[in-house]
């Protein structure tokens, strides 16, 4: 009776294991890379021509994904914009990257660029390339390219809300004036996001900061994974240089009601504008 029971505990244990690594698999987790090594035919496009690259070989934000595509598409109608939406890495090399005004990472994650795309892409942005990054693309636990952690995002992803996971929660508004932010109340409640926070405060390496958080508007209770908190200044949105080219960095973007946010659009809207305006 006693081995019958014990099997029987294995089995659940192992069907329990299995469950768990499918499910984390669904999610984009304990996935091996998958890159890309042979770029689309893309069309001759007017400018402002953006590309948005949506890889993922890390967490796949499937709300959040789609949101910010539907968003982005929409923007370029009203404002004129040529997007070319691709999963397809193998966009950033030399030739295809020089087509482009702008380049916005949308909610990219995991390890995705080969060494030359690496090098094509870097070379593009210190050579004037403009660069928008959105929410999951400054927010893997690691990274394999140090350059990209240190020099395009300024910081390491350190953790988020968790207890809830998403949260309303008051976002300031650093400088008033910024024409990114200007339309901006000077305290604006976000509702039910995912709220981030990194090992370090980009603007000590030079970075403009844009929107920080206010802790005290929402739960920072670290429960088991993550740590929800920074000492100081809680950046959650800023902008550099890199080279010649311009970084903007914004860590909102997890769920499908703040890219419906009108305030939100603006900022992003703003941001594109003033990116291929370079």
């Amino acid at each position: 009776m006693l081995k019958k029971i014990l099997l029987a505990v294995a089995l659940l244990l192992l069907a329990l294991l299995i469950s768990a690594a499918l499910y984390l698999n669904s999610l984009g987790i304990l996935r091996t890379p998958q890159y890309d090594h042979e770029a689309p035919t893309m069309p001759d496009l007017a400018h402002p021509a953006i590309l948005v690259l949506s890889k993922t070989n890390g967490y796949i934000h499937k709300v959040g994904l789609p949101a910010a595509r539907d968003m982005l598409a929409e923007l370029a109608t009203e404002n004129g914009w040529h997007l070319y939406q691709t999963e397809n890495a193998a966009t950033h090399n030399r030739e295809d990257l020089a087509r482009f005004d702008a380049v916005v990472w949308n909610n990219t994650s995991g390890d995705i660029l080969t060494t030359d795309q690496r090098a094509a892409f870097k070379e593009w942005l210190q050579g004037g390339g403009q660069w928008l990054g959105l929410h999951a693309a400054g927010g893997d636990p690691s990274y394999e390219w140090d350059w990209y952690r240190d020099e395009l995002i300024g910081a390491q992803f350190f953790g988020h809300t968790m207890s809830p996971q998403f949260q309303d929660a008051d976002v300031l508004v650093v400088e008033a004036e910024e024409a990114l932010t200007s339309h901006l109340p000077k305290r604006w409640r976000v509702t039910q996001e995912e709220w981030y926070a990194f090992d370090r405060n980009p603007r000590k390496t030079g970075s403009k900061i844009l929107l920080v958080l206010d802790e005290s508007s929402y739960d920072t209770e670290e429960r088991f994974f993550p740590e929800p908190t920074m000492p100081g200044e809680h950046p959650i949105a800023w902008t550099h240089s890199v080279g010649r080219g311009t970084v903007i960095y914004s860590a909102m973007g997890h769920t499908a009601e703040t890219y419906a946010n009108d305030d939100y659009r603006e900022f992003i809207r703003r941001s594109i504008s003033q990116l291929v305006a370079r």
